[in-house]
């Protein structure tokens, strides 16, 4: 599989880094919410396309955004304390990967493979992506706020296939399964891997997810000597 390959796709968050909550003080603990009750704010579908396609690019607005989604009143020093925790978990995030992660990219570039990102994210995600370890190990990003697509869509992959200057039957795509990107993949042409690492599925979900997958490892170093 590996010799015809030219190209790896990789999706970003929860496939190759997860921004985990801090330690201390994290943004729900502003408005007094649980950390579910301001996910299901924070991640609400119709908030997050429009930030996510880029829509919305603000910062701040994007805050405010998902506390009058929650049906609460943040003054401007709680809406700036929220965006400076939210921002210090996606830099803690994209700064420290995992060290095993970094060198199968390494191994992988080494044996003459180009990397691409595609990733669903909006402004705030991505603020820190240059001062990533990563950074320098990928030929290109593709970030969904900056090109106006999200995955699943169709386009964002032919996008992808255009700046990578290559067809789908060179390539695979390399993610967590999250978003029905499989999906996307698979309707372009490209050959779909799960890479089950931070989710760490089990069982039936485990099963579920392999069957919508041309291929499934738990260690990028088993994709490279596959």
């Amino acid at each position: 599989m590996m010799e015809k390959v030219e190209v790896i796709f990789f999706d970003l968050f929860f496939t190759l880094v997860e921004p985990q909550y801090l330690d201390g003080k994290n943004e729900y603990d502003v408005l007094n919410l649980t950390q579910s009750e301001w996910e299901k704010y924070s991640e609400d579908w119709q908030l997050y396309d429009e930030r996510a396609k880029g829509e919305e690019k603000n910062p701040v607005k994007i805050i405010e955004q998902i506390v009058k989604k929650a049906k609460f009143e943040a003054t401007d020093l709680e809406t700036k304390e929220i965006l400076k925790l939210r921002k210090k978990r996606f830099k803690k995030a994209l700064k420290n990967v995992e060290p095993h992660i970094i060198k199968a990219l390494e191994e992988i570039k080494q044996s003459g493979k180009k990397i691409c990102l595609i990733s669903n994210a909006d402004i705030i995600d991505t603020e820190y992506w240059s001062e990533s370890p990563l950074y320098d190990l990928f030929d290109a990003a593709i970030f969904s706020h900056e090109v106006g697509y999200l995955k699943p869509q169709f386009e964002i992959y032919s996008y992808a296939l255009q700046k990578m200057k290559i067809t789908p039957d060179k390539c695979l795509f390399v993610g967590d399964g999250g978003s029905n990107e499989f999906e996307g993949a698979r309707k372009v042409g490209i050959k779909t891997v799960f890479f089950n690492y931070f989710l760490n599925l089990e069982g039936k979900k485990l099963e579920e997810m392999i069957k919508n997958t041309d291929y499934f490892f738990d260690d990028l170093e088993k994709l490279l000597h596959y």
